[in-house]
Formats: structure tokens, C-alpha cells, sequence
């Protein structure tokens, strides 16, 4: 997964730039149809799968509230 910048003309001081690879796009692509399937398969009434949709759109919010969740460990002891 490397991007290569290739100068592609020169002008004067302007140089116009083309960046080539990466595949962030896809993958949160997938992501989001992924979660849509999960969010709206979960879902039993129209409003609830249409709330689904649009978690499903937002669903690297719910990754990284539930990731920063999961480092955040007490260390205070139960007493």
C-alpha cells in the first residue's frame, strides 16, 4: 500500500503533483457496507433500519468510541 507523487509538469513555480496508489477508499467502502448489512439485519422496524443506514455510514464513530473504551482501564482498585 504505497502512494508514489509523480511530478507530471513544471511551469514557472507551479508544479502539478499526481499521487498514485492507495486503497483507503475501498476499504472504508467495504466498511460501510459491511455495517449497513449489520446495523439494518438487526433492525425490525422501518425507522430502526433506517437508522441502521445511517450508523452504517458513520461507523468508524462507533469503532473508535468502542476501541477508546477498551484502552481505558481503571487502575483504581474496587473498594
Amino acid at each position: 500500500m504505497t502512494s508514489e507523487i509523480i511530478p507530471t509538469e513544471v511551469k514557472g513555480d507551479n508544479v502539478n503533483v499526481r499521487v498514485q496508489g492507495g486503497s483507503s477508499g475501498a476499504v472504508y467502502g467495504l466498511g460501510v457496507i459491511g455495517a449497513c448489512i449489520y446495523y439494518i439485519s438487526r433492525a425490525i422496524t422501518p425507522q430502526e433500519k433506517a437508522l441502521g443506514f445511517l450508523k452504517g455510514l458513520v461507523w468508524p464513530v462507533f469503532l473508535v468510541k468502542e476501541v477508546l473504551e477498551f484502552l481505558h482501564k481503571d487502575d483504581t482498585p474496587a473498594g
